[in-house]
């Protein structure tokens, strides 16, 4: 098992293209997890990005790289992390609703088959995308595997003299993940019960609600989304739906997109809040689940990914502020001071807040577009997964370090080593990776980006 998540994490740091096969074989054996589980897209568990976590939740990743030389010393560190597993939003909740009472209604054969004759709907609108018990214990957990990770940054003597920051997003998933989160960090440091204060700032952490271009062109632009509309209709996704009415033995007409969504949503979210290899699972093959990832993986590359420009130009403030913070650090080293002014910085906010950030960075590129067409090409070897990006509690970590030959820069996504593009190495001098971003550290001005096109001068009729 370790041998299998050592060769999943060594196939990533080798460009991040890892193949479904691959991913597959290192859960197939683990008892309790559907081996779909790995096409579960923004709903899938951080554990299945990060295998060896299974057996050891508090394990840090033994394959990063070495620093380059003993004499380097992390002085400041900045992670940006989506909030832990959640319930599902009102939304998903009502489709997941309709799905259950379609089975109820004309599949009770099926149910009974697979095991679920006593199961219940249990989920309410209520719970609206609330944090579960599951996501407190991501972000606890990551606390203290961070902590392990740089034990001279996260330490008691600069988090009692404000050196660490914590900033968040004002959704209460995202609040509740952060105060999960301090809560690990006062475990590590054996120091429980102390106050540690955060900071909310949705203009940071949920940029995209503030961007009246990106509302006009995406969110609101019933066109945004044309290949994933297009994917629907396609033969694809058509089989699917009639291979999950086949196994109920309903009408072909009954299962839609909403339907199929629902359908997987319930294997996903009984895996993510409960750990249950659920029977609803058994509604998808591996097939039908490498469709449905690559149907979501076209919502999030055309909504929040390279599919739009404004996508990540939004978050270019976020972008400017994470540089100003390494910068700051950097500063302070120059000046003289033993310490830097930030040692820790914690942002905390939704996918919808990473994923341009990592657009933004030039991360995950593909050559050629998700489209609606090309599900084959993509199917078996592309870098752009949403669920191996960012998974719930899925982060970005950035480490200055002070060197013998200058300050260097190491990059982690999710743990994992990153090599930025154009960087000659995954400890790059911070003047290297500055000038591969030249463009975007002077100009990038999300105001303008964001702004509205004119709509000209205004004619007065007479």
């Amino acid at each position: 098992m370790m041998a299998l998540a050592r060769m999943t994490i060594a196939l990533f740091h080798l460009g991040f293209s890892i193949s479904a096969s691959v991913l597959e074989n290192s859960i197939a054996d683990v008892p309790g997890i559907p081996s779909i589980a790995v096409h579960f897209s923004t709903k899938g568990r951080y554990e299945e990005v990060n295998t060896y976590l299974i057996n050891d939740i508090l394990a840090v990743n033994a394959t990063l790289p070495l620093l380059p030389s003993a004499e380097c010393r992390a002085v400041h560190l900045t992670a940006v992390i989506r909030h832990g597993t959640r319930y599902p939003t009102t939304k998903n909740v009502r489709k997941m609703r309709d799905f259950y009472d379609l089975v109820q209604t004309n599949a009770s054969d099926w149910m009974q088959a697979v095991g679920l004759s006593e199961w219940k709907m249990w989920y309410t609108d209520d719970m609206d995308g609330r944090l579960v018990r599951k996501g407190q214990e991501d972000h606890t957990h990551l606390a203290q595997r961070l902590a392990k990770s740089f034990p001279t940054l996260i330490n008691e003597d600069n988090l009692r003299n404000g050196r660490m920051k914590i900033i968040t997003s004002s959704k209460h998933r995202c609040v509740n993940s952060t105060i999960s989160f301090k809560a690990g960090l006062m475990k590590a440091l054996g120091i429980e019960g102390e106050e540690l204060e955060h900071e909310v700032n949705d203009a940071l952490m949920r940029f995209f609600d503030q961007c009246p271009r990106f509302r006009s062109e995406v969110e609101d632009n019933k066109n945004a989304l044309l290949e994933m509309d297009k994917f629907h209709r396609g033969p694809e996704m058509q089989r699917v739906y009639e291979k999950i009415a086949d196994r109920l033995q309903v009408p072909y007409s009954a299962i839609t997109e909403e339907m199929a969504e629902a359908a997987l949503y319930f294997c996903a979210y009984e895996l993510a809040i409960h750990s249950v290899n659920s029977p609803w699972c058994q509604l998808f093959d591996e097939v039908d689940a490498q469709v449905m990832e690559y149907e979501a993986d076209l919502k999030h590359y055309w909504k929040r990914s390279y599919g739009h420009e404004i996508n990540s130009k939004a978050s270019c403030n976020l972008f400017h502020d994470v540089f100003k913070r390494i910068d700051k650090a950097a500063s302070d080293l120059s000046s003289g001071q033993a310490v830097v002014s930030e040692a820790v910085t914690v942002q905390v906010g939704h996918a919808e807040t990473l994923l341009p950030l990592l657009t933004l960075l030039g991360l995950f590129r593909e050559a050629t577009p998700l489209t609606a067409s090309n599900f084959a090409h993509h199917n078996s070897a592309r870098v752009f997964r949403a669920g191996r990006i960012v998974p719930y509690a899925g982060n970005l970590v950035l480490a200055l370090y002070h060197c013998d030959d200058g300050l260097r820069l190491e990059t982690r996504l999710n743990e994992q080593p990153l090599l930025l593009p154009g960087a000659s190495s995954y400890f790059p001098l911070l003047e290297e990776v500055k000038r591969s971003y030249a463009g975007l550290l002077q100009g990038c001005d999300q105001a303008a980006e964001c702004a509205l096109p004119s709509a000209g001068p205004q004619v007065t009729s007479q």
